[in-house]
């Protein structure tokens, strides 16, 4: 007996899977320009500071490390950081003062990073900005804490399938 999952993929060419392809892609479009817009949300919050010492990647890097102590292969498996470029980034905040890094003390290999104070200045910009979204959605986006929950609710579970499509192979 085949499992669902077998079942439905197999069963990919039929005709109503065309409405489900057309929500899909458009879902993941939308994912993928809400990033992006995010991105220029934060570019634009920096230059309305006047600051151009870190760009809108980084500073969304600092505001994910926060607190913590971290290598830069966690940054990634976390999912603190999207992209192949990591390690630039890392050396490029390093360098300009923004982020500590030290060997760590177990595993000399291994290098920590973590906030200077510097990093921490820009991690309460984003952290100001988030909050002040946070106040603002509803009443100015029309977005209520209950379309947040399904929202939330549906992405996760997105997650979760193409988590399993990596882990399972499916």
């Amino acid at each position: 007996m085949k499992s669902q999952a077998a079942r439905i993929v197999e069963s990919d060419t039929a005709p109503e899977a065309a409405p489900a392809a057309g929500s899909y892609l458009e879902a993941l479009h939308l994912v993928e320009r809400l990033h992006r817009r995010l991105l220029d949300v934060i570019k634009d919050e920096f230059e309305r500071r006047g600051r151009e010492d870190v760009n809108s990647v980084q500073a969304l890097l600092l505001y994910n490390i926060g607190d913590k102590e971290l290598t830069a292969s966690e940054l990634r498996s976390k999912g603190y950081y999207l992209g192949s470029n990591v390690s630039y980034n890392v050396k490029k905040l390093v360098e300009a003062g923004f982020l500590h890094h030290a060997r760590s003390k177990l595993d000399r290999r291994s290098v920590r990073i973590s906030l200077t104070n510097k990093g921490h200045e820009v991690h309460e910009i984003i952290r100001g900005l988030y909050e002040k979204h946070a106040r603002t959605i509803q009443p100015i986006g029309g977005i209520s804490i209950d379309d947040f929950g399904r929202l939330n609710q549906a992405l996760g579970r997105l997650e979760r399938f193409w988590t399993d499509q990596i882990r399972y192979k499916l």
